[in-house]
């Protein structure tokens, strides 16, 4: 059948996508190969949908090209998302850090663009796996059973993260096919993985965590950290660990903000008899404070510790470098770095400057969005762009 865009992936991007060209006018089908739309929307912000960052700028974002995110991002804006869940009488609230989440679930944001996109006149193919496509004069995308041909072709098919929901590297690998560069995907937003003695030192404290300031470089991030049987996780890791690789040193603040050598100097003489342990059981959790001591051999009292001793357990907690031997894999991961190369790509339309009528959208592309609502913020940004602009 004939339309004038075919979009591939019935994701974020690519709902956003249908919804911005069908409401042009144009004739628009959608394929999947899941059977149901928006399997990533439903598990964003753990079910109530981190739609959106009121902070939103392109500094938010990670890509080769740093600047490839701005006008998407000033020609759709968060106020534009949340003017649609206006419309849609969708309640939305925000929380710390400008995060914006729906009071109801995710299946509602789901259910709103799909009825949009229906009420749009968007035909909808899915549980349909692309067995092949190509393009002489129009592109001819085939399915099982059926043929779709068009004028443009939108590339909405994510990353390779989340593989439980169907995500893959198929929309690279129709980026090669047509001669466009990508860059390596690794793993982004991803737990980390503690080596040596350091993962036997501390897998004992799975599930314990404490609010601390992560570094690499001069990226910080400052948030509850969380260790795991494995190594470390929480906000703050996840985020640091877009920048990490094996060549960089990640050094963890245990206590930012608390000047903890003018403590220990300040109580030692009016509280001598403590253990050190327990005075720093006061800042962090017991069983974190008696491993952190046990591996820094610390088993004096307060009363016991010189300045010199004192000066080296305050550097220690606010300098640690763990010893970090990898990341969780694209299995754990919630994003990646790598994709498809923006440089081959216009950032106004999201058109391929090598293919004329090709578009790439949302997470195929290599950008990728702290956490907070900016991966989907992107999504509906690009969408929107590559919408605005296929004919």
């Amino acid at each position: 059948m004939k339309y004038d865009t075919v979009i591939i992936g019935a994701g974020a991007s690519g709902l956003m996508c249908a919804l911005s060209a069908a409401g042009r006018g144009l004739k628009v089908a959608v394929i999947d190969h899941n059977v149901s739309p928006g399997n990533k929307i439903l598990v964003s912000g753990n079910g109530h949908c981190n739609f959106t960052n009121l902070d939103c700028s392109h500094e938010n974002f990670v890509s080769k090209n740093p600047h490839f995110v701005k006008s998407a991002l000033t020609n759709f804006g968060p106020s534009d998302f949340m003017a649609m869940l206006d419309k849609n009488k969708l309640a939305y609230e925000e929380k710390e850090s400008g995060r914006m989440f729906c009071r109801g679930t995710a299946r509602l944001v789901v259910e709103m663009l799909a009825n949009e996109c229906l009420t749009a006149g968007v035909t909808f193919s899915l549980g349909a796996k692309v067995t092949s496509l190509k393009k002489a004069d129009i592109f001819e995308v085939r399915c099982a059973g059926a043929v779709f041909t068009s004028n443009s072709l939108v590339i909405a098919t994510g990353g390779p993260s989340f593989p439980e929901l169907g995500a893959s590297n198929f929309g690279a690998g129709i980026a090669r096919q047509f001669g466009i560069s990508t860059i390596e995907t690794k793993p982004a937003l991803v737990p980390l993985v503690l080596g040596g003695i350091d993962r036997k030192t501390f897998s004992i404290l799975s599930g314990v965590s404490f609010r601390g300031q992560v570094c690499i470089g001069k990226k910080t991030f400052t948030d509850d950290i969380m260790f795991t049987h494995r190594g470390l996780s929480g906000p703050a890791i996840l985020q640091i660990s877009t920048f990490w690789n094996s060549d960089v040193r990640l050094q963890i603040d245990i206590l930012p903000d608390i000047d903890i050598e003018s403590q220990l100097l300040a109580i030692r003489n009016s509280s001598g008899k403590t253990m050190t342990k327990n005075f720093l059981s006061g800042f962090i959790r017991k069983s974190f404070a008696k491993v952190w001591c046990e591996k820094n051999n610390i088993s004096e009292k307060l009363a016991d510790l010189s300045n010199a001793k004192i000066r080296d357990i305050a550097d220690r907690l606010h300098h640690w470098e763990p010893v970090i031997s990898g990341t969780e894999g694209i299995n754990k991961s919630h994003a990646v770095n790598g994709g498809v190369d923006t440089s081959e790509i216009s950032s106004k339309t999201m058109e391929t400057k090598k293919i004329k009528g090709l578009y790439f959208i949302g997470e195929v592309l290599d950008v990728v969005g702290q956490l907070g609502g900016y991966n989907l913020q992107w999504a509906w940004s690009s969408g929107a762009a590559a919408g605005r602009h296929v004919c």
